[in-house]
């Protein structure tokens, strides 16, 4: 299997290649002068070498069988170990750092083997010469362990760079999927917002329209009354889209969010399309709250009350808001008269999102004639 690898790389280690064969072969060619065949063996060795260094990077298993080939030729010509099996430790470390899992442990196999290959192939013509001594089996013992330090420290070294690299990619993809999800909610929030402003604005702006058509010919001053209404409404709900798309084009900080303050002007909103509002607050709020809640209560009532001149009977809705040290509990009740289901769409999904937000609940539905929201939202833990 070949690994991608950038033009240069290739290059740089063709170029090494090329100069390691070009150093190998006369070292080679003196190593042995009087070994019969001697140019054709450490041409054969030098050129299974300089291969195996030219591809360890592009298919570091291709490269640690060419190694293997040419000790195993080395030693069929009779060949002493010498500066050409250095390339035998390059080829161990990229078996390791960046060879596949087979590749890799492949590697480590050649370590254990290779170790005791050269001990025996150092060896093994001293004991079979008689030369069978304490002294020989010591000194035999102690190249095995050399062999095995040597190879290991190369394919153990290309380990800790494989590890480092495999934690740097881990790391990285760990980055990309947080900031993938932290967009994702930011979207996710500012499409909530577009939804909250944009709903309650056009089924106010609708209201009005509609009552301005009807009492148009019998009341003008009530006309020019809706008008404005559709005016400001229009503009305050311009003024947040724009807020909103500036957000989605830049990443900044939230622009100014609604408080508890917005309510007196989300009620008259309602109250000027012609419902019949009735709004308590019992016990009032202790302090101020945090900034998260009263976004909270602002969103889920601007999206009840949405809800209220949409699908309402023209009977009156109930907003009730109980401030407790601990927590809030809200209450809405809107009428719609004899009916089975729940009004579909994003409104009840934003409604129980925002509450969930702050570690609150929310339960929405119908009971008799009427939709009914229930919430309530922790105050001390909130942020």
């Amino acid at each position: 299997m070949l690994r991608p690898l950038r033009r240069y790389q290739l290059v740089v280690d063709l170029v090494l290649a090329g100069l390691f064969a070009v150093v190998a072969f006369p070292v080679e060619l003196r190593a042995d002068p009087s070994l019969s065949f001697n140019a054709l063996g450490a041409v054969l060795v030098v050129i299974a070498m300089a291969a195996a260094l030219a591809v360890r990077r592009l298919a570091p298993g291709l490269s640690l069988g060419i190694a293997w080939a040419g000790a195993i030729v080395q030693m069929a010509f009779g060949r002493t170990p010498g500066y050409t099996d250095l390339a035998i430790f390059a080829v161990l470390y990229v078996t390791a750092a960046y060879g596949s899992r087979r590749v890799f442990w492949a590697g480590f196999a050649s370590v254990l083997v290779g170790a005791a290959v050269i001990t025996l192939y150092i060896f093994l013509p001293v004991f079979g010469g008689g030369g069978f001594s304490l002294s020989s089996i010591t000194t035999a013992f102690a190249v095995l362990l050399a062999a095995l330090f040597g190879l290991g420290l190369a394919w153990t070294i290309g380990a800790l760079v494989r590890t480092g690299v495999r934690a740097r990619e881990t790391r990285r993809a760990q980055e990309r999927a947080e900031t993938a999800a932290a967009t994702e909610a930011e979207r996710t929030r500012i499409a909530r917002d577009m939804h909250d402003v944009v709903a309650h604005s056009l089924a106010v702006v609708i209201a009005q329209a509609d009552g301005a058509r009807y009492a148009a010919a019998v009341d003008p001053d009530a006309a020019t009354a809706a008008l404005g209404t559709i005016s400001a409404t229009a503009r305050a709900a311009l003024s947040d889209v724009r807020l909103l798309l500036t957000q989605l084009r830049h990443s900044q900080a939230d622009g100014p969010q609604p408080t508890l303050a917005d309510l007196e002007q989300l009620y008259a909103h309602v109250r000027g399309a012609g419902v019949d509002l009735r709004v308590d607050i019992d016990p009032a709020p202790h302090g101020e709250p945090p900034a998260s809640v009263q976004l909270a209560v602002y969103r889920i009532l601007q999206e009840a009350l949405t809800n209220a001149l949409r699908h309402g009977d023209g009977g009156p809705v109930d907003v009730a808001l109980a401030w407790h040290p601990d927590r809030v509990e809200m209450h809405v009740r809107n009428p719609v008269g004899p009916r089975t289901d729940e009004p579909r769409g994003h409104g009840l999904i934003g409604m129980r999102e925002r509450a969930q937000l702050v570690g609150g609940s929310l339960d929405a539905g119908v009971e008799g004639a009427a939709f009914v929201v229930n919430a309530t939202l922790p105050i001390g833990g909130a942020a």
